[in-house]
């Protein structure tokens, strides 16, 4: 078994067999399966069929556990995301959705196929270079971006407005309201980040058109592969369920997590996102960059008591979310 959060489901092999039939019919046969260790909300696990497919299989929270408020179905959300962007930006890598069920004793279920490649925070590790991937990356987002929703924000009765500035204040508010549920304890008082998100906000409304942005793509979400040429190029976006709609350069934050997309301009993904879709970081960019780390560093400080993690033994995460708060507050 493998549980490394309270959100993880604790299944075993016979659960993934189980799942597999009912995901491909009767006769479908797990040769070899495992767990797939580095997320922390959904139980994951590759799986070999007896046919020699190779699968991932993505178990949803039980129903009945709390969760954050913007956690709200994203097993179908993560459905939706893939399915989208095969539809509309076919050449971004992301898993094909071959079954997303619902079982009374196992709740919602997602099996997708499994991409090639490792992602970037394994090959970080081994000290592997990888600026072509990141420079795809970069041109992956920007090819994302121009796909447009209805609405900003997050989909179905999650947070979301009719305006980015109104998305954004209801995402943030959203977020206190979790840390006052789970007891966290923030740098500051919940209004004086309300105060801050409504002195800044004007900033947003230049934001006029919802782009689908993935949102969640730190090192360990992003996928690379050798090329023939032997360099490693993009493989494969995963874990696609936290998408939302908004302004694309939000989506410049968490593949810089922890660094200043602003302080970067020759990082390889801002070059590769600025060869395929120009844009400038002017200082009321600059601005709506601190807003997208505040919320960012805000959502990992919020979901660590869900996670069953400590926040005062992560100390780290304290720092990055003060640091925003502090810039936000000289701006």
């Amino acid at each position: 078994m493998n549980v490394v959060s309270p959100t993880q489901r604790a299944i075993t092999s016979e659960d993934v067999s189980r799942l597999i039939r009912a995901s491909f019919g009767p006769a479908a046969a797990v040769a070899d399966c495992g767990p797939l260790h580095g997320g922390g909300f959904a139980a994951v696990w590759w799986v070999r069929l007896d046919d020699d497919r190779r699968v991932v299989l993505k178990v949803a929270p039980p129903d009945a556990l709390r969760l954050l408020r913007y956690e709200r179905g994203l097993c179908a959300a993560e459905d939706r995301y893939f399915r989208l962007v095969a539809d509309r930006a076919p050449r971004v890598p992301v898993p094909p959705v071959l079954h997303h069920g619902v079982d009374p004793a196992y709740g919602e279920w997602l099996v997708t196929g499994l991409l090639p490649g490792r992602s970037l925070a394994d090959l970080a590790a081994d000290g592997v270079a990888d600026g072509p991937a990141r420079y795809d990356l970069g041109g992956a987002l920007a090819a994302l971006h121009r796909v447009t929703g209805d609405r900003f924000g997050y989909e179905g009765d999650r947070p979301s407005g009719s305006t980015w500035r109104e998305a954004y204040a209801a995402m943030v508010d959203a977020l206190l309201a979790d840390a006052a549920d789970w007891n966290v304890r923030l740098p500051v008082p919940p209004e004086r980040v309300r105060a801050l998100v409504r002195r800044h906000g004007p900033l947003l409304d230049a934001v006029r058109r919802p782009a689908l942005l993935h949102f969640d793509c730190w090192d360990g979400n992003v996928l690379a592969a050798p090329a023939p040429d032997g360099r490693l190029r993009l493989s494969g976006l995963v874990d696609g369920e936290r998408y939302l709609y908004g302004d694309p350069l939000m989506d410049l934050v968490s593949p810089l997590l922890g660094r200043r997309a602003e302080d970067e301009p020759d990082h390889q993904t801002l070059r590769g996102y600025r060869t395929a879709e120009p844009f400038d970081l002017d200082g009321a960019a600059r601005r709506r960059l601190s807003l997208y780390r505040l919320y960012l560093y805000l959502l990992m400080t919020v979901e660590m008591p869900s996670r069953g993690m400590n926040p005062e033994s992560h100390p780290d995460r304290a720092a990055l979310l003060d640091a925003e708060l502090a810039a936000l507050g000289r701006a």
